[in-house]
């Protein structure tokens, strides 16, 4: 009797809400997902200020391909974009660095992208099973890309099949048109304001990377403090027919999911955003896990979007080159997917890897720390430090 009146209290608070206040919700959760894709660019920003070049420094340790898988992963981790590093590697090669150095870079830069999601899967920290959703459906991006690198790294240094594939292509599409990808980034100026603003207010006080340390510190803040706010707006709203609606995109099947991820990603040109801004909706019980990892696989092949038209705006000598490292960044994105998510056993991986590492993070928040930590920077600089040792 008191589970029935629970029950038929909740239903009732819910149509009092979204009935009455359902447009005014939605208006804020639309300004917290502005806030989210700020906080974004904002941690990214940061770093750019606090290293200076130092992060395109980076690339001048890849000679061999463990290296520049490292760089690849560190840089991005610390940019925070893999369309920025994409872009760069495009800019590096078509000035000259080689191709065959070129695509591990590119391959560590889809491992390093996936740390934004985990950082906004701890805004779910203190809420228990929500955050083990959360956690599971940021991590499960991560896993997927490692198997990727695992898989098809080794047979990249010993066949080139990437290098090979993506060459031809290039060969038979050089002769296009050239097109600017500054035309078709529309997140970028709607971002830069806040954050030309916060970072003109930091520093009147302080030193330049200073400045970058506490812009970061207030995008990781203002992640947490959105997530948290968005989450209680979704569990409101993601009711009845917008329920439907964004099932009918994300949850519908695996082909449904991976398109819309890719659609979403060309769109923002940013597959951390994209996935980021997923993962609130995982924490909240809206999609399950199996749901969420097509959209993430979408993701990843909506990313090389921004790379494809920073290439097609190259010219000179190193034209094709720079669109056959664009072409690498696409082949390497479709072909893990069509290869990994077609078989089963290869798909069940980043499952039940991601599920598993959730279930040790509610143990203990501590791993969901020593995870980050250790993928994204501990392990990647720990191997560049052994190898300087013994060259």
């Amino acid at each position: 009797m008191n589970t029935t009146t629970a029950v038929a209290n909740e239903t009732q608070t819910h149509e009092q809400i979204t009935p009455s206040g359902g447009w005014l919700n939605w208006l804020k959760v639309a300004g917290l997902v502005y806030l989210l894709l700020v906080a974004v660019a904002l941690i990214g920003s940061g770093f750019k200020t606090a290293s200076g070049d130092q992060a395109k420094e980076l690339f001048a340790f890849a000679s061999d391909p463990l290296t520049a898988l490292i760089v690849g992963t560190v840089a991005t981790a610390l940019i925070q974009s893999s369309s920025t590093v994409t872009s760069i590697i495009v800019g590096l090669v078509a000035g000259g660095l080689p191709v065959t150095v070129a695509i591990p870079m590119i391959m560590g830069a889809n491992i390093g992208t996936t740390i934004t999601n985990t950082i906004v899967s701890l805004g779910h920290v203190n809420r228990g099973e929500e955050f083990r959703r959360a956690f599971a459906a940021a991590t499960v991006h991560d896993f997927f890309n490692l198997i990727c690198v695992v898989m098809f790294l080794p047979l990249e240094i010993m066949f080139g099949f990437l290098e090979k594939v993506s060459g031809f292509m290039a060969s038979m599409l050089v002769g296009a048109d050239s097109m600017s990808m500054h035309g078709f980034d529309f997140i970028k100026p709607l971002v830069k304001p806040p954050i030309t603003l916060l970072e003109t207010a930091f520093s009147s006080f302080a030193s330049t990377q200073m400045t970058g340390i506490l812009m970061v510190v207030a995008g990781i803040v203002a992640i947490f403090l959105v997530i948290t706010l968005i989450g209680k707006l979704l569990k409101v709203l993601l009711v009845g027919k917008a329920r439907e609606i964004l099932h009918s995109a994300v949850g519908r099947g695996p082909v449904s999911g991976i398109a819309s991820g890719t659609l979403m990603t060309v769109l923002v040109q940013s597959s951390s955003t994209t996935t980021s801004l997923i993962v609130p909706l995982a924490g909240s019980g809206v999609f399950t896990l199996r749901q969420i990892y097509p959209f993430t696989l979408g993701a990843n092949i909506g990313t090389c979007i921004t790379a494809l038209l920073a290439a097609t705006a190259v010219s000179g000598e190193h034209t094709v080159l720079a669109l056959q490292i664009a072409l690498v960044h696409l082949s390497y994105n479709v072909i893990g997917v069509a290869v990994i998510y077609s078989i089963p056993f290869l798909r069940n991986i980043p499952l039940k890897a991601a599920q598993g590492l959730a279930d040790l993070t509610m143990k203990n928040k501590l791993y969901a720390g020593a995870y980050i930590l250790g993928v994204f920077f501990v392990i990647p600089l720990l191997l560049i430090g052994g190898k300087q040792l013994l060259a």
